[in-house]
């Protein structure tokens, strides 16, 4: 299921409708895209390293709490929540437990840690300092080519 929302703030309902506000609202994001570090690899050895990934529903947080795989081992937790949250990987739409966990661990790490910028903090950008010449800039940690922003 792909979804692509635009809400209005209250601002704007009470302004009348779009019109009513003095500046542009950003359409809600519920899709991101991401590119693993390494790749999953399906059972024929095709390496499919991108992705899409919503928006997480309190239900999607709910639900693998009450999976016996989760109640015998909490660490279960994050396979089953990933799993549902993530609607592609390369050409495999049926994104289920078992696909996650046949990910590298570093791919599974990406993973966890996109969810929580996503749904925690609304974006996947951030703020960065080089090392070398101390000069701060931002990163989308979407994917992309290793060097590219």
């Amino acid at each position: 299921m792909r979804r692509s929302v635009q809400f209005q703030s209250a601002e704007q309902v009470a302004g009348g409708g779009r019109g009513g506000s003095a500046q542009r609202q950003e359409p809600l994001r519920t899709e991101f895209g991401f590119e693993l570090p390494r790749g999953y690899v399906d059972e024929s050895g095709a390496v499919h390293r991108t992705g899409v990934m919503r928006l997480a529903t309190a239900r999607d947080e709910l639900v693998p709490l009450r999976d016996d795989r989760v109640r015998e081992n909490s660490a279960y937790l994050s396979v089953v929540l990933i799993s549902r949250v993530v609607t592609r990987i390369g050409t495999v739409e049926d994104v289920h437990p078992g696909v996650i966990e046949d990910l590298f661990a570093s791919d599974l790490a990406f993973l966890q840690d996109f969810y929580r910028r996503i749904n925690a903090e609304g974006h996947t950008r951030a703020a960065v300092t080089c090392p070398s010449c101390d000069e701060e800039f931002a990163v989308n940690l979407a994917g992309g080519r290793l060097g590219e922003s």
